[in-house]
């Protein structure tokens, strides 16, 4: 017994058993590199070295045949965020946490502008307090630290909220992405260091311009009630109004396209049914009484067929290699082959478009020790036709080799499916009869779910009494390949609603302050006959500039960006156009209502209120 894994390993596992205890599969072969092997090097440095030399090793090796293997090292730390290789458990690319660590630096970003905007946005309002504090004897050095203070002390009061409102939210936060992140590790001394070097950068950032524009005030002018904001704070407030814009049309347009690539994800028509299927699993006495499982299943006319593979069809890995009659013994060529029985072309829904479809006659012809007398049967895909060099109609009843231990002849051809995720282009695939498999797919009809599933247990408990009652649906295996797809489609929504919200948090309170500056002037023109409607267009009008600016800024960068992602997968979407200008208009609605609810709200107002003190 040993202690558990930690919760963030890659390695995680049940038990061990030692490998000396699996027989005959020890056998010394490079053909059937079918396990990974790690190894624990006597010198750090040494991996560096190491590499170069097992491709001239392996070709001494396997000197005299016409092909060779070459194995390819990974370092350990590298393999959960780097590898394209199965782990214990599923792999994350580092490319997803590039994408939101670069989201959130874009929201901490908007979070600040905001935060400049408002700032300068107010220094009239701490002009006189400025003046006077330079009349009685401050220096410029400490205006520009009382104002870096505040901003520092701001930074600070927001750790320590943010730290309360993770805690609160971590346990959804895990349920939400599917991790197990413990609250400890908010408390680490790395984290608890970043954090705070994080939060001074910020306080720095944010408060060093307000401060500089504060602490430079002149105080008889300020005191003599003639200063007036200048035309490089208007400037700078358009400019960080414009990037906050920019991020967030970045942002919408992102999280639009993400979720209709997993909407062509989740629809797309892979070649083969998903629906309605369980998987079980199989074991060698199972396989054995096979015939009576299946019957005992499908007498439940809710259970449509049965059958045995050892991949499922939404990812087959098995390789091996093929050849046909006319090629020479060493000259064969990699392909990816999958075990199945007579009615997994039936239980999968896979067409076939040439040929026939295997029977139980060709699963005996495999069942004999002598493995001269074997009678091997093949079903290609069309790219494994054509490969071979032939048609669909004219590879049935032709002679060919799987690895050189299995030739037969192919009795079908089925249309090319999907059986990789859709990261990877279909490859040639070869299906063929063998007596073993470690899956058991039961097709259902989807009606009366539950009571199915009960007559199945019930069944397996009197069939297999030596086993649990095991299964999950065949969609959940789908769907567990895009299980960073999805929960990126699910931050960027997230984070798309908060550069939204912060945005329109900036744009409220620069709109408020840029009313308030204009109030005697709304009042005047209430007087001479303005409309509410036209007063509204007019202090709206500029906001909704930077809007359109933000947008031509943004949609090229956007359209790059998604480019380069959707050029991760083989079979994508063609990226609308009208995608970056619904993500306009929906900013500019959101806009529109922000700076409407201030301006509106003037516009209303009683013009005798703002002209009374003239």
């Amino acid at each position: 017994v040993i202690e558990d894994c930690p919760a963030n390993s890659q390695i995680n596992f049940d038990f061990l058993t030692s490998f000396s205890s699996l027989g005959e599969t020890q056998e010394e072969t490079y053909w059937d590199a079918n396990y990974t092997t790690y190894l624990l090097l006597k010198d750090v440095k040494g991996f560096e070295t190491l590499q170069p030399k097992i491709a001239p090793f392996m070709r001494n090796e396997m000197k005299g045949q016409n092909a060779t293997v070459n194995f390819i090292l990974e370092p350990f730390t590298k393999i959960h965020l780097y590898s394209e290789y199965e782990s214990f458990v599923p792999n994350t690319s580092i490319t997803y946490i590039y994408i939101l660590a670069a989201v959130a630096l874009l929201i901490l970003s908007i979070a600040c502008f905001t935060y400049i905007n408002l700032s300068t946005a107010r220094s009239m309002e701490r002009a006189r307090e400025v003046g006077i504090r330079k009349v009685t004897g401050a220096h410029k050095n400490q205006i520009f630290g009382q104002f870096i203070s505040e901003s520092a002390l701001l930074s600070l009061i927001a750790l320590i909220l943010s730290i309360g409102v993770v805690l609160a939210l971590l346990p959804a936060f895990n349920s939400f992405t599917g991790r197990s992140l413990s609250a400890s590790l908010l408390f680490s001394p790395g984290v608890i260091g970043a954090a705070l070097f994080i939060t001074a950068c910020i306080g720095l950032l944010a408060g060093s311009y307000p401060a500089f524009i504060l602490s430079n005030f002149r105080p008889v002018k300020v005191l003599k009630g003639s200063f007036k904001n200048t035309a490089s704070g208007i400037v700078l407030r358009k400019t960080l109004m414009v990037f906050q814009f920019v991020i967030s049309v970045f942002l919408i347009t992102s999280s639009f396209v993400v979720q209709s690539q997993l909407h062509y994800i989740q629809n797309k028509n892979l070649g083969y049914d998903r629906q309605h299927i369980l998987v079980m699993p199989l074991d060698d006495k199972m396989s054995d009484n096979l015939k009576t499982i299946k019957t005992e299943f499908t007498s439940n006319p809710n259970v449509k067929s049965v059958c045995r593979a050892q991949n499922l069809p939404t990812e087959i890995v098995s390789g091996y290699n093929m050849r046909n009659e006319a090629m020479a013994e060493n000259d064969q060529m990699a392909v990816t082959a999958n075990r199945i029985d007579e009615d997994y072309i039936k239980t999968t829904g896979i067409q076939l478009i040439a040929g026939a479809n295997f029977t139980q006659q060709d699963l005996k012809d495999i069942e004999t020790d002598d493995q001269s007398k074997k009678k091997y049967h093949f079903i290609l895909n069309e790219s494994a036709a054509k490969v071979l060099g032939w048609t669909p109609q004219e590879a049935v009843g032709k002679k060919m080799f799987l690895d050189n231990s299995r030739p037969g002849i192919v009795k079908g051809v089925v249309k090319d499916f999907n059986f990789l995720s859709l990261h990877s282009p279909i490859k040639p695939l070869v299906l063929f009869t063998e007596s073993w498999g470690r899956n058991m797919l039961v097709k259902i009809s989807g009606e009366n779910i539950p009571q199915t599933i009960s007559y199945l247990e019930s069944k397996w408990k009197t069939l297999i009494p030596y086993r649990p009652f095991e299964y999950h649906f065949l969609d959940e295996d789908y769907d567990r390949l895009y299980s960073s797809e999805m929960r990126l489609g699910n931050v960027m929504n997230l984070f798309a609603a908060i550069a939204i919200i912060l945005a329109c948090a900036g744009l409220f309170g620069l709109s408020s302050y840029a009313v308030q500056q204009r109030i005697k002037e709304i009042g005047v023109r209430k007087v001479l006959g303005a409309s509410v409607f036209g007063i509204t267009a007019l202090l709206s009008k500029d906001f909704l500039k930077l809007l359109v600016i933000s947008f031509f800024i943004a949609a090229p960068v956007a359209w790059f960006s998604l480019s380069r992602w959707l050029q991760g997968y083989s079979y994508r979407i063609t990226m609308p156009w009208w995608v970056f200008l619904l993500a306009g208009l929906l900013l500019m609605l959101i806009a529109i209502i922000t700076v409407s609810f201030r301006t509106i709200k003037a516009a209303l107002t009683n013009p005798v209120k703002a002209l009374r003190s003239e």
